[in-house]
């Protein structure tokens, strides 16, 4: 019964809390903010390099980097936005990896929007086939304009927009200005709107 009561605790504590009660030796803590992270890390990082299996390991070196340097981390901005730092420097090591080996990937724009939260019922379309095949030519089309981004719009776009960070954290996970963050998400909003003219 105690040891449950102290597990509710331990979730209800926010993240800043988390890492402090880890530090003191709860390893508890640590595994709750895996648990509340894990999933939206993975579709974050999915979102950058559009290989989900590497996503995964990518995902759980961001936490062993967590795991080891947590002692690092002085609490001056939210946890998540140091998290997500962590992950894109991962993210964009990977694809700068890819680069230098020449590798080229196609991308399924349906993960990229996928952010662990509960799906919105959507209306039944069996009846209607041709509207299915329509919105898969939009998917497609929208999946190949996102994958065209040049990596440094694509990176503030998919914060900002797909997980929902603002502008100010974005620009932290990024470590720059935000008006340039604001320009990069606009300008990546102007380059989608142009490849997708007619489209969506």
């Amino acid at each position: 019964m105690q040891n449950s009561v102290v597990a509710q605790q331990v979730l209800s504590l926010g993240d800043n809390a988390l890492v402090a009660a880890y530090l003191e030796g709860n390893e508890v803590a640590f595994e709750v903010l895996v648990q509340r992270y894990q999933n939206k890390l993975v579709n974050y990082i999915n979102g950058i390099t559009h290989d989900y299996d590497r996503s995964l390991d990518l995902c759980q070196d961001a936490f062993i980097r967590v795991f080891k340097n947590a002692h690092r981390y002085q609490g001056k901005y939210q946890f998540s936005t140091w998290l997500y730092r962590i992950a894109t420097n991962l993210a964009i090591d990977e694809l700068r990896r890819r680069e230098r080996k020449g590798r080229f990937f196609f991308y399924n724009v349906m993960d990229l929007f996928q952010s662990g939260e509960p799906s919105v019922p959507l209306p039944d379309c069996r009846h209607c086939p041709e509207k299915k095949l329509d919105q898969k030519e939009k998917a497609d089309r929208l999946e190949v304009a996102i994958g065209s981004l040049s990596e440094k719009y694509k990176l503030a776009f998919v914060l900002k927009e797909v997980q929902g960070l603002s502008y100010a954290e974005t620009s932290r996970v990024l470590n720059i200005s935000l008006g340039t963050v604001k320009s990069r998400i606009h300008r990546a909003k102007m380059l989608l709107r142009e490849k997708l003219a007619g489209v969506l």
